[in-house]
Formats: structure tokens, C-alpha cells, sequence
């Protein structure tokens, strides 16, 4: 690539995370990138910034949080972004079959080419992994407040013990396909494309699974019956489990849902809604950097998840 200021790859980098100078170190090493400096705050405002001056592709190094909010504003752009994976989970990156390395993953996202992924959004607010109404979000902000304390890992234990001892639920209206249905639950998950939720491949894509939105219900239960379901989910997978009172799920375009609460998990982030929630999946709308040897890449037209494109409007 000539290193030019004119085909630089803009690459925003957060300079208070943990490992600010080793991705900014692989991005020297790799060349090809104008390294920019912004807080997390702002880094969807510098993203929309570049793509409207014309850059091609920009890099944004991050967890799965930041990738979100930089492919909100550049679904339906046509601007391609690419990724160099810092966050602690980087779910999207692993279903990429990105390296997770640094140095390896700058170089995929200097020499390699895009490919168009699903979103969905809900509201006006795109995501691409997973979203979450109920125990999850509680679960979130009790490690925030431990981790601090304990470390990250130590946090996840302890929340979702407590969350176990006390489960709370909530009353949710879910309209899907022109049925109309209630529940009393303490979780509705909803991921981007089908997924699985059988070990050893727990919570990731299904490996040529259907498009859409898999949308899945707890019924309500106790804590320790929740566990007793996610046990009997890893062990013989969601469609098994589906099959009985404990979970509903379907794979549907779009849905609705009122829950009473204002917080919802997107992409492991919470956020602030208003209900009601609108829920749509949103084929080929985001074009991401992978490398050249990603079965998807081949005659570069294929998607993660969807053979369909649409154009992205929130």
C-alpha cells in the first residue's frame, strides 16, 4: 500500500484502554494507517467524520461495544470498516475468524478485503451480535460495581451467583408475526443469525445456520431452574430444550416487544430505550474487513449469515 497521507487508513484507537500502546505499536509495525487518538465518547462522531471525507476504510480498535457504535454510522455507507480486536470477549472478531493477535490482526485489516455482514437494529439502534432485556443487564451492572474490586473474571462469578440466589423476572408483551404473546420471564435473548447455545461452540453463530433474528424466552422460573436449563441448553442445544415448556424461541425477520424496563444488553452494553422496542434484521447492510483466505471472501459477494443485501435505514 503506499503510505501516502491521501490512502492512509484512518485507525482510532482509545488511549485510556489497557492495551492502547500495544495496538498502537502493531498498527506502526504493520504501516499503512494514520493513527487517531478519541475517547470512546466520541469515536462515533471522528468515524462519520472520515467517511464523509471520502476514506475508503477505517480501522477502529476495540470490544465488541466500540465496533457497534462505529458500524452504526457506517451501515449503508459503503465505507468498509476493519477491525483490530481489544476488547475482552471480541465476538464478532472470532466469528470473523479474525486473528486475535494484534500485529496479525492489523495486517488483515491493512491487506484485507470486505465482505458484507447482517445487523439488526432495535429502534433507531444498531447492533451485531446480541441483544438482551432482563437478567443479563443485571447481571452487567452488579460486575461493574464488583470489578473495580475483584477484577473482571472474579466479578462474572460473583454476580452470577447472586443473580442465581435471587432471579428477578419481568412482564414482557412480544408480538411476532402478527401473534401477539405474554410472558412472565427473567430473560429475552436476541441474536444475529441463528446461534447456538451447545457447548463447545456455547452463544456462537451456527456455521452456515439460517438469517434473521433468534429470538429466545425463558419461562419463568427460579434461579436455580434457570441454571438447571442453561446446563440442559450447553449439553443438548437449543433446539431440545426449545421443545419443552422451559424456552421459546423462533428465527423472525422482525418483532416487538414492551417490556416495563428502560435498560436493554446491546452488543454486552447497556442502553437506554423506550419502549415499545422495535427489533429488525437488516441483511448485508455493513461491509467488514476480513482476511483474503475467509471462505466468504471468495469472489467477494458472499455475507456472514445472509445471501441478501438491504440498505440500512434506523
Amino acid at each position: 500500500m503506499d503510505n501516502s497521507a491521501r490512502t492512509l487508513i484512518p485507525a482510532f484507537v482509545n488511549p485510556e484502554s489497557g492495551n492502547a500502546d500495544e495496538a498502537r505499536g502493531a498498527l506502526r509495525e504493520a504501516g499503512g494507517f494514520d493513527i487517531r487518538e478519541v475517547a470512546p465518547q466520541t469515536l462515533a462522531d471522528h468515524v462519520r467524520r472520515a467517511a464523509d471525507e471520502g476514506a475508503a476504510r477505517v480501522l477502529v480498535a476495540g470490544g465488541d461495544g466500540s465496533i457497534g457504535s462505529a458500524a452504526g454510522v457506517l451501515a449503508g455507507t459503503g465505507t468498509e470498516l476493519a477491525i483490530l480486536p481489544c476488547g475482552t470477549l471480541n465476538h464478532l472478531a472470532k466469528d470473523l475468524s479474525l486473528p486475535l493477535e494484534l500485529p496479525a490482526a492489523a495486517l488483515v485489516a491493512r491487506d484485507g478485503v470486505a465482505i458484507p455482514v447482517d445487523a439488526a437494529v432495535v429502534n433507531d439502534r444498531l447492533f451485531l451480535n446480541t441483544s438482551s432485556v432482563g437478567a443479563y443487564v443485571t447481571f452487567v451492572r452488579l460486575r461493574e460495581r464488583l470489578e473495580r474490586y475483584l477484577g473482571y473474571h472474579v466479578a462474572s462469578f460473583v454476580a452470577a451467583l447472586r443473580l442465581l440466589i435471587r432471579l428477578p423476572t419481568f412482564r414482557v408483551t412480544l408480538m411476532v408475526e402478527g401473534a401477539v404473546r405474554e410472558y412472565v420471564t427473567p430473560l429475552v435473548f436476541i441474536g444475529v443469525g441463528e446461534r447456538e447455545l451447545k457447548l463447545p461452540t456455547l452463544g456462537a453463530r451456527v456455521e452456515d445456520g439460517r438469517a434473521g433474528l433468534h429470538v429466545m424466552i425463558i419461562r419463568r422460573r427460579s434461579g436455580a431452574r434457570t441454571l438447571a436449563l442453561a446446563f440442559a441448553a450447553a449439553a443438548r442445544g437449543v433446539d431440545a430444550v426449545a421443545r419443552t415448556p422451559a424456552l421459546d424461541a423462533f428465527i423472525v425477520d422482525d418483532f416487538r416487544i414492551t417490556p416495563r424496563t428502560h435498560s436493554i444488553a446491546v452488543d454486552g452494553e447497556i442502553v437506554r430505550v423506550s419502549p415499545p422496542l422495535a427489533y429488525r434484521h437488516v441483511p448485508g447492510c455493513l461491509r467488514i474487513v476480513v482476511d483474503r483466505a475467509h471462505p466468504s471472501a471468495e469472489g467477494n459477494n458472499a455475507t456472514l449469515q445472509s445471501k441478501q443485501s438491504r440498505s440500512f435505514h434506523a
